[in-house]
C-alpha cells in the first residue's frame, strides 16, 4: 500500500502527474490516495523529489 508523509509532502502534484490509474489526487493541500485505484505500481514513489510516498504495510501508515 502507498502512503503519503505529509511532513515531508510540499503538494508539488508530481505525484498526481504520474499516477497511472488517477489514485491520487490535491484536495485543499492535501494529498489523497484512492485505495481502491491505486494498483500499487510505485510510479509515484520514484517520481516523488521528496520522498514523501512510500510503499508501507497496513501497519506502518503514516
Amino acid at each position: 500500500m502507498i502512503a503519503v508523509d505529509r511532513e515531508l509532502c510540499d503538494f508539488c502534484g508530481t505525484c498526481v502527474a504520474v499516477c497511472q490509474p488517477d489514485a491520487i489526487f490535491l484536495a485543499e493541500r492535501d494529498i489523497r490516495i484512492d485505495l481502491e485505484k491505486c494498483t500499487d505500481c510505485e510510479n509515484c514513489v520514484i517520481a516523488c523529489p521528496l520522498g514523501a510516498m512510500r510503499e508501507v504495510s497496513d501497519e506502518d501508515r503514516f
